[in-house]
């Protein structure tokens, strides 16, 4: 079975193989515990397959298990409900929502009164609009804690994070190239270090990417400022400051720990939600329905 490793690394071989030859062994594998850092700076070592273990990408409050992401809206049901829409009932237990303790500090998003009621009228129109459904890019930070690994390679000059959903890739430009030319679904990185803390500067977003499953969403004002902070060979923590002055009173942040993939042939696996979805997007095009 082809890994998204070895396809990203093919591709990337011609520009960037001076770049990239350094711990490329350690990235692959990950059966052993990752070596000591063999940078000229000493700087921690991040490569290796990493994968956040929580419930944010449902929802980054704190929240109860619930019946669905998707809840009747219609009469009889105005009133708060746990049944599920009719689009979803099918799915039982599997469609419904783990209950989550939040990553976010002070608990709830501090949201501008207006861009709270979009954030729950997004919620009641999940099937809609959430971006993840049609396996659009993922965004920053919401990559991070999709239900999905992702990898981080890093050399002394280079440093690019691989994600298992939809074959997002981020190049972290460890010298700041200016403004982003464009607005895009995973922004612009910019890295530094900051003692043994790697910080990702992350702008330039478009507004069409949410943070997780429950509506909560940003403009393209969105700035992030991302913290990986190596606690042990095994786990690293992660921060996120949020800021967006046309969505939220204030900039807002969120922490949660990420664990290596210790397993002996851990890789990172094709995961073609583009062609999952295209029934979704484009069925309805068919000259005969398969209803």
């Amino acid at each position: 079975m082809k890994t998204l490793t070895t396809r990203f690394i093919g591709m990337a071989v011609v520009a960037v193989a001076g770049i990239l030859a350094v711990n490329v062994g350690s990235v692959i594998g990950q059966g052993q515990t990752a070596p000591r850092s063999t940078t000229q700076s000493d700087r921690p070592n991040f490569n290796g397959i990493w994968q956040a273990l929580n419930e944010a990408n449902y929802d980054l409050e704190p929240h109860p298990a619930r019946a669905a992401m998707s809840l009747r809206q219609d009469q009889p049901y105005q009133v708060t409900t746990n049944i599920p829409s009719p689009q979803v009932v099918a799915l039982g237990a599997v469609g419904s929502v783990p209950g989550g303790l939040g990553v976010v500090d002070g608990g709830s998003i501090p949201y501008r009164p207006e861009a709270l009621v979009k954030k729950r009228d997004n919620q009641k129109n999940w099937l809609e609009r959430d971006p993840e459904i049609r396996c659009y890019l993922p965004g920053v930070p919401r990559a991070t804690y999709l239900p999905h690994p992702f990898q981080i390679i890093q050399s002394d000059t280079s440093m690019m994070f691989l994600y298992q959903y939809a074959g997002a890739v981020r190049w972290i430009f460890l010298k700041d190239p200016g403004e982003p030319p464009i607005e895009t679904w995973m922004g612009q990185s910019v890295g530094r270090w900051e003692g043994q803390t790697l910080v990702i500067d992350v702008t330039g977003f478009n507004d069409r990417t949410w943070f997780d499953r429950a509506g909560n969403f940003h403009s393209d004002k969105l700035r992030v400022t991302e913290r990986y902070t190596k606690l042990n060979n095994d786990h690293l923590m992660y921060e996120a400051v949020i800021e967006d002055p046309e969505v939220f009173t204030r900039p807002w942040k969120i922490a949660m720990p990420l664990y290596r993939r210790i397993e002996k042939n851990a890789a990172l696996v094709e995961f073609r939600c583009v062609e999952f979805v295209e029934e979704l997007l484009y069925g309805h095009l068919r000259k005969k329905s398969l209803q």
